[in-house]
């Protein structure tokens, strides 16, 4: 895996493995200030887990978490997925603000496909 740069010479780095603790090893490393929330979501998850005797809220997680690391380490698109919401929640037309929010949308599932090294 290697880092990439965009367009103004910004270093991303690469989406790791896609297991907890990769993606934990690469939160820690490139994005800390997400990590008391990571920490705190996984252990709700494992809880959960254990309570129900299911995996649904691992897969669950990962899923959530792969999204947020994808944006926090590139702060140039989280601030732009950031902006789009903020304006969509202060328009007051609601077609503006539906279209704001599908455009933030759509970036959030695009970084969700991600692969580990991209």
């Amino acid at each position: 895996m290697t880092a990439h740069a965009t367009e103004n010479d910004q270093v991303i780095p690469p989406m790791p493995e896609r297991t907890p603790k990769a993606l934990r090893a690469a939160i820690a490393e490139h994005a800390p200030e997400l990590l008391p929330d990571f920490d705190r979501h996984w252990k709700r998850a494992i809880a959960r887990s254990a309570d129900t005797f299911s995996l649904p809220p691992v897969p669950a997680f990962m899923a959530l978490w792969w999204g947020e690391y994808a944006l926090a380490r590139d702060p140039k698109l989280d601030a732009h997925v950031h902006d789009l919401e903020i304006r969509a929640s202060e328009s007051t037309d609601g077609a503006e603000a539906r279209a704001l929010l599908e455009e933030a949308s759509k970036i959030r599932h695009r970084v969700q496909k991600l692969e580990p090294g991209e």
